[in-house]
């Protein structure tokens, strides 16, 4: 393990790819040398707003960390694991704070972001749509003061009038009125106006055919509403697919809500987060040359380690095509403690149910340190997606 950790440290040069691999929209940049990697001991708990920004932009740390982008068969403008909610409390009793998170997909993330409250977090995908949804996303928490107002937003509702009491509202309620404002068509330009404007200020250039995606992707969220399902190209809607209502009621295990718009705090936590530019999309795949090891570079020069990865059910692909082995290697680039985590999906509807499964869920949310997945690939533990489900993973009662 010590072998491998320190050939993960070791500098990577990658100036002659990253020429190629810059988005259309990135500015000309290049990676800065880097010193070896070590081995950061501990989390820190403050916020390195300064570390951030001594990198010359936004824009230029998403091209910096970014590769060109690829296809995936799926819209993921919002999860289809009713389970996301099942490790919050495992990750309470890890003492998991600060650091870095790194993650797949849309705003499922936020919630675990809330929770660990990291100093970073790099939010990574294949699909350059999911780097413009977290733009939309980035624009909604700018004009949103609160939650309601950026739930309001998301679906084109009017701002209630004493919007101040609604601060300390529950969910529920905060559901309850999205649910009974009225739907008027002039409410939902106002909002996509307000949104569109707010995406062109983000800080990363946007073309035309950038801003018709963002419009596009508003406009699912403006016509289902709460009602929202994930969809797949070319294949018909599952029934069982949660809707966006039931994402955001979810709860944990104790029977606690704990979706990222549950409590004010939380939303808060993010927002800033938001504002710093330290939620950073990035365009890549966990298998590729380029993304994750620039990000673990990052890393190093600031000083964090990575708290959690949540990796959705990314290697379940990855096995299949063969391309696991590079993804436990690009994991072995980025700096680890003891107590990193990676957090993953297992879908169990047509396959064998796990013994972590809970009754009534078709997905199944599982733990496991990142060091552990490093060492049992090390001893070649990992033959089938199965073996990589059931060894190793954390209890999470």
């Amino acid at each position: 393990m010590k072998d491998v950790m320190e050939k993960g440290r070791r500098k990577v040069l990658f100036a002659s790819l990253l020429a190629g691999a810059l988005v259309s929209w990135a500015p000309a940049c290049h990676t800065p040398e880097a010193g070896p990697r070590q081995r950061v001991a501990e989390h820190s708990a403050t916020t390195k707003v300064s570390s951030v920004a001594a990198d010359s932009s936004f824009a230029r740390l998403v091209a910096r960390l970014s590769e060109p982008g690829g296809y995936f068969d799926t819209d993921n403008l919002i999860s289809n694991e009713s389970s996301y909610l099942h490790v919050l409390g495992a990750l309470e009793r890890r003492g998991l704070r600060g650091g870095a998170y790194l993650g797949v997909g849309p705003d499922q993330n936020f919630s675990y972001i809330a929770r660990i409250r990291p100093n970073l977090a790099f939010l990574i995908d294949i699909r350059r749509d999911n780097l413009l949804q977290h733009i939309f996303f980035k624009a909604l928490f700018a004009r949103a003061r609160t939650r309601i107002e950026y739930l309001c937003l998301l679906f084109g509702k009017p701002f209630p009038p004493d919007g101040a009491r609604w601060k300390d509202a529950d969910l529920r309620t905060l559901i309850g009125y999205i649910d009974a404002a009225p739907v008027q068509a002039e409410h939902a330009e106002a909002a996509r106006a307000r949104v569109q404007e707010a995406a062109r200020h983000a800080g990363l250039p946007l073309s035309e055919a950038d801003q018709a995606i963002i419009g596009t992707i508003h406009s699912a969220f403006l016509r289902n509403g709460l009602d929202l399902q994930f969809t797949s190209h070319g294949r018909p809607a599952r029934f069982y697919y949660p809707t966006y209502r039931d994402l955001l009621l979810e709860k944990d295990l104790t029977g606690a809500y704990g979706s990222y718009l549950a409590r004010e705090d939380d939303y808060q936590f993010l927002k800033t987060l938001q504002a710093q530019d330290r939620l950073v999309p990035v365009v890549g795949d966990l298998s590729g040359p380029h993304a994750l090891a620039a990000i673990g570079d990052y890393l190093d020069e600031v000083g964090e380690a990575v708290s959690a990865f949540y990796t959705s059910n990314v290697e379940f692909y990855l096995m299949r095509q063969g391309r696991f082995d590079r993804f436990v290697e690009n994991v072995t680039r980025l700096p680890l403690t003891d107590r990193s985590v990676i957090i993953r999906s297992y879908f169990n509807r047509f396959s064998s149910s796990h013994p972590q499964s809970v009754p009534g869920y078709t997905s199944t949310q599982l733990l496991q340190t990142l060091e552990s997945l490093v060492e049992e690939h090390e001893r070649s533990g990992y033959r089938t997606y199965w073996d990589l489900v059931n060894r190793h993973s954390l209890d999470l009662r």
